[in-house]
């Protein structure tokens, strides 16, 4: 029977004794659904085929996920964030490896020390290893006084470069995966040997020959263009380009020039660049040469020579597109060295070859040195936005076709949910949701995926693309929110309205508000809000700590202003949220930081102020010192509307009550009317806090109590003491702005 096979997403691994020892870690469950146990081998299958031992990976990893170090992925062919096949492999003892590596190498390390670097891994011909002893696996306990002599001989012999150094396998028999035993004969190429060994016999759980083969993913056939929504301009402009530059040369021609087929494409990790470009040369009928930048500069990665390589390979394929992925490795802004200028020299060399186009791919524009747009390299520039609600569940519609999913799953809701998504992230969604589905249904003849698993996976999968200024948008919604019923009207106003009637904006020749502050005691509730208004998932959300962009060096506070507002309109509909905002925009010249407080207000100003139009994007700022923001920040066309969250009253303490005891079983002799109304000076998260400390208090007097009762909410009182400064209170009731209840 054919071994079961799962799509998993590679991320690397952080974990510093796993590097570079061929070890991967999967979840609990999906060493369950492989029928695999803990340290059993694996069969990768990326852009080409390797090995590896399985771990179980740590608490928190998603079940779609496989974690491993930069020399697996190497060997994979795939990069960090692509997809893998994973499936179990009987392996056999390696009978013979023959290794190679640079002549230092090869004379101060013998066979015999090689053998025991390799021993415990597993090994494909064609792999690069590493040195480093697989000392990790506890079946190896009985070679670890072998294991330490090891690493103290390659340390003497070759200091610390032995770390780094990496053995290349030129040959192994069987082909591998194989696992490298005591008996396996370990040579170097043209060189020394260690003894002879037995015959090799298969070790590991079953699930088909290791020489099977699998089909390589990079192999597949290049996607349709109609399976790419979202990016129908993009591609239409790009086929434009190719077409015109591969079969309709004589037009420029007569028309007295020539095409120029340098294109610079950018769009966030994960959003389709390498996709689009792979099918919309299928589409104009030309191959694809690619190359990885980051690949290329790696330290003795000989980059001159592969990108002279490359160009000769795509002039020899004519029409072909030479695509350089993450451009910024090679060309930085600062300090590209040789590679980035032969790169430069290339690209010059490539648009003026006919039938070459050269692509160059970034998600990171502003990282790319700027010779890389000048005339006569890439002159021609493309940007792949973020998809918004409405592209999410185009997407998801192409991803989930092939997928049987449940009567129940509501593809509008998933979008709904997954703001920031892009196409990478909505494929590990559905990776997630399979595995999850597959351990559930594990026996089931016709297994679905359910809304469950989908909405399930979309709490466990991050959005790459937003970074880690991404807020965490928990299932709410306005409606969660208790009272503030002209607050959140104040809201809908301001950042839904121009989103769901933007005609009406027009026809009344009003614009739409460019950004709101939100001002109030702390704990009533502004971050809430913000979460509550992101949870309609109708906008990918930005958010950012006051202090979070202020940088000592000159210029890289404003270079991280303008780095977020290029982000936010290439991610619109976008909503900008700056928390504790007083900290970033302090009143101009009274900082004692050198300027660059004040440096980052003026950047603030000229993003808002617009000369690049913030079409769809709306900024929000939370602050309770509102005294102590620039006044220019808060002037009509910048943070224009300014909402008071104030503390809340009986009523508005009731709702927030009732909001925060939805999950907490509470006795019949709980009033929160008159709980609500004794909580005189409590805030909206002292509420919270009295609710939950009063579950505490009930656990207390019984691991067993099966709800709470007044008394523990009575104790919960004495406990929680409001945190409301009376004089704080009176200072902000002094600003204007829609006013909460109270």
């Amino acid at each position: 029977m054919e071994s079961t096979r799962l799509t998993l997403n590679t991320r690397l691994t952080t974990a510093p004794l796993d590097q570079r020892r061929g070890i991967v870690r999967l979840h609990r469950d999906v060493l369950a659904a492989l029928e695999l146990r803990p340290w059993d081998p694996v069969l990768l299958t990326g852009g080409r085929r390797t090995g590896a031992l399985a771990a179980i990976a740590p608490t928190g990893v998603p079940r779609s996920t496989v974690l491993c170090d930069d020399l697996t992925l190497g060997n994979l062919r795939v990069v960090a964030g692509g997809p893998v096949l994973v499936a179990s492999a009987e392996l056999l003892h390696a009978g013979a490896v023959e290794i190679a590596a640079s002549a230092d190498v090869m004379q101060l390390v013998t066979p015999e020390m090689a053998r025991l670097a390799l021993l415990g891994k597993v090994v494909t011909g064609g792999d690069n290893v590493s040195l480093m002893p697989q000392d990790v696996q506890p079946h190896v306990a009985d070679r670890r006084a072998e294991l330490a002599s090891a690493r103290h001989s390659l340390a003497a012999t070759m200091g610390y470069a032995w770390t780094t150094a990496l053995l290349s396998v030129v040959g192994c028999d069987p082909a591998g995966p194989a696992l490298v035993t005591m008996s396996t004969v370990v040579s170097w190429r043209g060189g020394a040997a260690t003894a002879s060994s037995a015959s090799p016999s298969p070790v590991g759980m079953g699930g088909g020959p290791a020489a099977e083969a699998t089909p390589s993913l990079e192999l597949r056939e290049p996607p349709d263009l109609q399976d790419l929504p979202g990016v129908t301009a993009q591609a239409h402009q790009l086929r434009e380009w190719l077409d015109l530059g591969f079969h309709h040369r004589d037009v420029l021609t007569r028309l007295g020039t020539t095409p120029q087929l340098g294109i610079l494409l950018t769009g966030a990790a994960g959003s389709g660049k390498t996709t689009l470009v792979r099918a919309v040369a299928a589409a104009v009928r030309a191959r694809v040469v690619r190359r990885w930048a980051p690949g290329l500069a790696a330290p003795g990665g000989e980059a001159a020579d592969q990108l002279r390589d490359a160009l000769a390979e795509a002039a020899g394929q004519a029409p072909c597109v030479l695509l350089i992925e993450d451009v910024e490795a090679l060309t930085p802004r600062t300090g590209a060295g040789a590679p980035g200028s032969v790169l430069l020299e290339i690209i010059r060399r490539a648009v003026t070859t006919t039938g070459v186009a050269v692509v160059c791919t970034t998600s990171r524009p502003e990282e790319v040195t700027p010779e890389l747009r000048l005339p006569g390299t890439l002159d021609h520039e493309l940007a792949i936005p973020l998809p918004d609600r409405a592209g999410r569940r185009a997407l998801l519609e192409v991803l989930l076709r092939a997928s049987p999913l449940a009567a129940d799953v509501r593809l509008d809701e998933v979008a709904g949910q997954t703001p920031g998504f892009v196409a990478a992230d909505l494929q590990a969604l559905r990776r997630e949701a399979a595995v999850r589905a597959a351990v559930r249904q594990r026996d089931e003849p016709n297994p679905t995926i359910s809304a469950t698993d989908l909405l399930g996976a979309a709490e466990v999968i991050r959005p790459t693309a937003m970074g880690e200024s991404t807020l965490d948008i928990p299932r709410s919604s306005l409606d969660d929110v208790g009272d503030m019923a002209e607050i959140k009207q104040a809201l809908t106003e301001t950042v839904l309205w121009p989103l769901q009637y933007p005609d009406t904006f027009t026809r009344l020749g009003v614009r739409p508000p460019r950004g709101v502050l939100l001002y109030g005691p702390p704990g009533c509730g502004k971050t809430f809000l913000v979460k509550a208004i992101a949870g309609s998932g109708q906008l990918n959300v930005l958010t950012v700590k006051g202090a979070e962009l202020l940088n000592k060096w000159v210029g890289e506070s404003e270079r991280a202003v303008r780095e977020l507002f290029r982000r936010a309109r290439e991610a619109a509909p976008t909503l900008i949220f700056f928390d504790e905002v007083d900290a970033l925009a302090a009143a101009r010249g009274q900082a004692t930081d050198g300027g660059v407080t004040d440096r980052v207000v003026a950047a603030l100003l000229t993003e808002l102020d617009g000369v690049q139009e913030l079409r769809d994007v709306v900024v929000i700022g939370a602050t309770n010192r509102p005294d102590l923001i620039d006044s220019a920040l808060l002037r009509p066309g910048r943070l224009e509307r300014l909402i008071s969250v104030p503390p809340p009253d009986a009523e508005a303490r009731t709702a927030i009550l009732r909001v925060a005891s939805r999950q907490i079983p509470l006795a019949g002799d709980v009033d929160l009317a008159v709980l609500g109304a004794a909580l005189n000076g409590y805030s909206s998260a002292d509420c919270a806090a009295v609710l939950r400390e009063a579950a505490l208090a009930a656990m207390r007097r019984s691991l067993d109590a099966p709800e709470v009762t007044a008394a523990d909410v009575e104790a919960a009182r004495d406990a929680v003491r409001p945190s409301l400064d009376p004089a704080q209170v009176a200072l902000l009731a002094g600003f204007g702005g829609p006013r909460g209840p109270g």
